[in-house]
């Protein structure tokens, strides 16, 4: 079959042209499909939130959350937030004061945390997380228990020293209990050694295991929130 060249040149320019189209529709359509997807994560996490009865929800944030947009949070079904305040003997987190005030009048019930740190005295701890943290708060504070590094490699009688002369002088300010946030790593490990206090407990997978009571629940760590640009921690409470 013999084609003409001006023939070839009617198809090649309207192949040229279809491809041209597709692509201007794929560059319309894919913003759009972005955003569909978003929301429907969003949703399903909303979803998964409320058929799981997790109870009010809340996150935990430090300064690696960025600039945050506490109004948007807020309208987000997020009731509480946890902010990092300080780790170890002398760290501060550099957004902890515009976190705090940021919750605060976005109506968010707003408690701090401290990571604690192996290589440092529990009385050094203690004096840096009063030292930032304000003297009121709706809900109590919190210190992070992770397993060690292993050039803090310390014994279960060592954990409970420290932490006991940590919380005896975090507690004694304000007469407040309080709360363990442990990792299933460190309890396993330590728990034997914890002080009896109110737990808040990391399980991802699924609900604590039954007999593991819990105070706070810290379901997911990649989780979605409006007005926060980045992953964030998502946790549950009872009241």
């Amino acid at each position: 079959m013999q084609i003409s060249w001006s023939s070839l040149r009617r198809v090649f320019r309207g192949l040229a042209l279809a491809s041209t189209v597709a692509l201007l529709l794929t560059a319309v359509a894919a913003p759009a499909a972005f955003a569909h997807a978003h929301h429907a994560e969003r949703h399903r996490h909303h979803a998964h939130h409320r058929e799981a009865g997790h109870g009010t929800r809340g996150i935990d944030v430090s300064h690696y959350q960025g600039a945050i947009n506490w109004r948007a949070v807020a309208h987000d079904h997020v009731s509480f937030a946890y902010i990092k305040a300080t780790e170890g003997g002398d760290t501060r987190d550099a957004r902890f004061a515009r976190n705090w005030r940021g919750a605060q009048s976005a109506g968010l019930r707003v408690g701090a945390y401290h990571y604690f740190n192996f290589c440092r005295s529990g009385r050094a701890q203690a004096a840096n997380f009063l030292a930032v943290t304000p003297r009121s708060s709706a809900l109590p504070p919190a210190v992070d228990l992770e397993p060690p590094s292993r050039h803090c490699r310390v014994s279960g009688p060592v954990v409970h020293k420290e932490l006991t002369t940590y919380l005896a002088r975090v507690e004694g300010r304000d007469g407040r209990r309080a709360v363990l946030y442990v990792t299933p790593g460190f309890y396993r490990a330590y728990h034997r050694y914890l002080p009896e206090r109110p737990m808040w407990r990391r399980s991802i997978s699924a609900r604590p295991a039954r007999g593991q009571s819990w105070t706070l629940w810290q379901y997911r760590m990649r989780g979605h929130v409006s007005g926060i640009h980045t992953y964030v921690d998502l946790n549950a409470s009872h009241a």
